[in-house]
């Protein structure tokens, strides 16, 4: 375990690292942190420093920065970057960056071309109610967002310096548009899509898929912009189907 980061490892094998979104946290991933391992992937969760970062530091390519130093000190020679939301794009910046060590990359609800954001209006800091229809909105069925989840966000947007770090951290998403560097991706590419996906809607996965030359498109049916968690059985079968190809 390497102190510097917080994160967490099971399974060994071909590394995958597993970058989550901007409301993200490890809950996210729980249930492919179960899976992969069982199918001989060593699958790495790092957190990443959303709230920790300088200000004026706090922008999408920091976090590019932070996981290629994460790669480095864990010494790792080859990976597969699976990312969801704002994590799909610094796997996007990754797979640029080391195109030697980041073998394969999964892209699910990704930033870097378009999104619905919290950028500008977002949040009514006070409303409880208001924060529960917004995370609702993430999912097809809105009973996937627990309260915990209510709860997590809640207390992100009440608190004056997490929430200046999230509005600048969506602000440099959308800014950081990709479009013209996704052709230039060579690594096989498999991206997860939920059809009901209200923040970065359907063609914009169709659009990944028309400009990155090696990828394969796949559709999850009744499902928002997080499907590792909405339905994680077709995520992972999908997920582990494609990485044993």
């Amino acid at each position: 375990m390497n102190k510097k980061y917080n994160y967490i490892e099971k399974g060994e094998g071909e590394a995958v690292i597993l970058l989550h979104g901007l409301m993200g946290a490890v809950s996210n991933f729980e249930s492919t942190l179960e899976k992969l391992p069982k199918f001989g992937y060593r699958v790495i969760l790092p957190m990443l420093p959303l709230y920790s970062l300088p200000v004026l530091k706090t922008n999408v390519n920091k976090l590019a920065d932070f996981i290629n130093n994460f790669i480095d000190d864990l010494q790792i020679k080859k990976c597969t970057l699976l990312g969801n939301s704002l994590g799909g794009h610094i796997g996007l910046i990754l797979a640029l960056r080391k195109p030697n060590i980041v073998k394969r990359l999964i892209l699910s609800g990704s930033s870097g071309l378009y999104e619905n954001t919290l950028g500008g209006k977002f949040p009514r800091r006070g409303s409880y109610d208001y924060i529960k229809e917004k995370t609702e909105e993430v999912f097809y069925n809105p009973q996937k967002a627990t309260k915990n989840l209510v709860d997590e966000v809640f207390e992100i947007v009440n608190n004056k310096e997490k929430l200046i770090r999230v509005l600048m951290m969506a602000k440099s998403a959308i800014r950081h548009n990709m479009k013209e560097d996704l052709p230039k991706i060579k690594q096989k590419t498999c991206i997860i899509w939920g059809k009901n996906d209200i923040v970065t809607p359907p063609k914009v996965g169709m659009e990944f898929h028309e400009e990155i030359p090696n990828s394969e498109l796949f559709w999850i049916d009744k499902c928002g912009h997080a499907p590792m968690i909405e339905k994680p059985d077709e995520f992972n079968k999908i997920l582990v189907e494609w990485l044993n190809k």
